[in-house]
């Protein structure tokens, strides 16, 4: 996977996403839209072929400081129901 910054202002960012699966970009996007700070985030299939994905957000506070806590979030998130799965699912 790989990430390249398309546009940065000081309130919005435009990334483009390569080799990333959307399922994963979703749940990014889940995680920041539950900020009051965000006016906006999006994320698009730019081209199935390329597997480019386009994440665009807009917010009040630092753009790209909001991708990081939500990414964070969401990998908490997964740590959790690992742990939950892991107490109630045994594999031999």
């Amino acid at each position: 996977m790989s990430a390249k910054v398309i546009s940065s202002e000081a309130r919005s960012i435009s990334l483009s996403v390569t080799g990333a699966d959307i399922g994963i970009l979703y749940i990014i996007q889940h995680e920041i839209l539950k900020k009051p700070s965000t006016n906006f985030a999006g994320v698009i299939v730019k081209h199935p072929l390329t597997n480019e994905c386009w994440v665009r957000v807009n917010s009040s506070a630092r753009p790209i400081n909001e991708i990081k806590k939500a990414t964070d979030a969401a990998m908490q998130t997964v740590k959790d129901l690992k742990k939950l799965l892991d107490s109630v699912v045994r594999i031999d």
